[in-house]
């Protein structure tokens, strides 16, 4: 019977806090949770703590459902109701929290800000988001991938939008994997140079990452269409200019035809219909959106038991 495995690193803030072989140990995991295959896990007396400042759904309550699954349970510290929303140090609120919480969960903005949680606190941190990465949604995104094709070979991944941190942690788990990622945005919308830079240094086949301002080039014989909103959380005030900007990023019936016929569509949600993805594409029969969104529990809970071995 599989079982969770120690991880080499304490913390999951990035996708290159995993190996290639803990990746896939934890998306192996994350199919026998889904089929229900019962595993000797006591979390019975663990504590996840919930740190975010963003606003959310499916990572709140995937990770609250994932933790509850696992036997252990969820506290939900709210910034606008502790003080953690009235400027205490970051370094104060990981110490105490270490004492009272096995694992962290945090959605914050500056990447920087969960480093400082990670180097305080004597407890696992998790990345729920932040404006750099969001490497749990990877997880799940390649769990939902490694489902429909069974396996990465010869799979392409095109991800069309903006270049933002779903976008930085599918290249780095993508560099890992050894998977074609192919990403198009409009020019000055690229992906985060460094995360670019280390994905290079990571893929054997440097020609596996591509990095384009035409999604018609970037569709050509892709198995997998991935799109995500233009205008992430703390972005509002650039929308109007976004959209300008993405005009001709929309994932239609248009580009789905010059992709590969068995090609499948993802959307890490919410969507924003006739925005990034038409309503015609995403109510198709090529849609694993909400496959996508369930694994977001599955994956987590093999994470968490990973965390918590």
């Amino acid at each position: 019977m599989l079982k969770p495995i120690k991880l080499a690193n304490k913390n999951f803030l990035s996708s290159l806090d995993l190996s290639k072989e803990e990746v896939f140990h934890i998306l192996d995991l994350s199919n026998n949770f889904k089929k229900n295959k019962k595993f000797s896990i006591d979390l019975n007396s663990k504590v996840l703590g919930l740190i975010f400042d963003k606003s959310s759904t499916r990572t709140r309550v995937s990770f609250q459902v994932a933790m509850t699954r696992l036997g252990g349970t969820t506290i939900d510290l709210n910034p606008i109701t502790s003080q953690i929303g009235r400027g205490e140090p970051i370094k104060d609120t990981a110490r105490v929290l270490s004492r009272y919480c096995d694992v962290m969960a945090i959605r914050t903005f500056d990447h920087s800000d969960l480093e400082e949680y990670a180097k305080w606190s004597t407890k696992p941190v998790i990345n729920a988001l932040t404006d750099l990465e969001h490497p749990c949604q990877a997880l799940a995104d390649f769990l939902t991938i490694h489902e429909e094709f069974l396996d990465f070979k010869d799979v392409i991944l095109t991800f069309i939008g903006d270049g933002n941190n779903v976008a930085n942690s599918l290249i780095l788990c993508g560099a890992l994997l050894g998977v074609e990622v192919r990403i198009a945005c409009p020019k000055g919308y690229e992906p985060n140079s460094l995360v670019i830079k280390k994905a290079y240094e990571i893929y054997k086949n440097k020609d596996l990452l591509k990095i384009t301002n035409d999604p018609i080039i970037a569709v050509q014989g892709a198995n997998v269409l991935y799109t995500d909103v233009w205008s992430s959380m703390g972005e509002e005030d650039k929308k109007a200019e976004k959209d300008k900007f993405f005009n001709g990023f929309t994932i239609d019936n248009d580009l789905l035809s010059k992709a590969e016929k068995d090609a499948i569509v993802l959307h890490c949600l919410p969507a924003y219909r006739s925005k990034e993805i038409t309503d015609e594409v995403f109510e198709s029969k090529k849609n694993r959106i909400f496959e996508q969104a369930e694994n977001r529990l599955h994956a987590q809970q093999a994470l968490l038991s990973c965390l918590l071995h």
